[in-house]
């Protein structure tokens, strides 16, 4: 397998076919893609920390990260996406998944779960009745 470049509408595609309970993005900073031969297996893409209390200028977050099951691309791609972060300058790279997920990949990438964070779903003008699952999330993080 290896790592390459893919434009967000790429990603986008990709996200909107396998993710299990994500929407694609509207922006990025840089998305990156795992192939297994001629096969696109996997991508993510990072952009911009979601919390403004997080949005320091030198945090990156891995907003969407998908695969189509093949073994080991989460891996591959969180360690990739923590590579092109500190190449481009950031010091801190986080990400959330699901209280119910149990976070191998983020483990087997050295990333350190920091707990508890969000809610269960956007409430006032930020809820647009997206169709997400309504539970925790843990966050994740890694200095870079």
């Amino acid at each position: 397998m290896e790592i390459r470049p893919i434009t967000l509408k790429a990603a986008n595609e990709f996200i909107a076919q396998y993710h299990r309970h994500h929407n694609p993005t509207v922006g990025c900073k840089f998305a990156i893609s795992c192939w297994d031969d001629d096969r696109l297996v996997g991508v993510a893409v990072c952009g911009r920390p979601v919390s403004r209390h997080l949005d320091d200028g030198l945090t990156c977050e891995v907003n969407r990260l998908c695969t189509d099951g093949t073994r080991n691309a989460c891996s591959m791609l969180y360690g990739a996406c923590c590579r092109v972060a500190k190449a481009m300058g950031y010091r801190k790279i986080i990400t959330y998944i699901l209280q119910s997920e149990n976070g191998a990949s983020l483990k087997a990438s050295n990333f350190v779960c920091d707990g508890i964070a969000g809610g269960t779903h956007w409430t006032g003008e930020r809820d647009r009745g997206q169709a997400i699952p309504h539970e925790m999330k843990t966050r994740w993080s890694k200095a870079l």
